[in-house]
């Protein structure tokens, strides 16, 4: 059973940072890739950024140049460092990793992020 876990959101103000990060344990083999997705009510979750084993990270068109994810496999930790924010970014944003043969999806429970003056 893997677990995941995020922890870093809050309340910022508009053009302000926030990190995000997200732990994960258990029983974890064959990570082909870490992501961050993020979800307001009444829309559906959306792919925020992800990271492929051995890949280039990619980016939603809304978070190019702000965001940034990056991971520390030692520690089984995947990042998403959020610069400039602006009031859209305001969601719950989940953790997300696929791992295992055939790969599994795992979530996490989702930390709030809410970007207000």
């Amino acid at each position: 059973q893997v677990q995941l876990v995020e922890s870093g959101g809050g309340l910022v103000q508009p053009g302000g940072s926030l990190r995000l990060s997200c732990a994960a344990s258990g029983s974890i083999f064959r990570v082909s890739a870490r992501a961050w997705y993020r979800q307001t009510p009444g829309r559906q979750r959306e792919l925020v950024a992800s990271i492929r084993s051995g890949g280039s990270p990619n980016y939603a068109d809304s978070v190019k140049g702000r965001f940034t994810i990056f991971r520390d496999n030692a520690e089984n930790m995947v990042y998403l460092q959020m610069n400039s924010l602006k009031p859209e970014d305001t969601a719950v944003y989940y953790c997300n990793l696929v791992a295992g043969n055939p790969g599994a999806t795992y979530w996490g429970r989702g930390t709030q992020v809410t970007v207000s003056s």
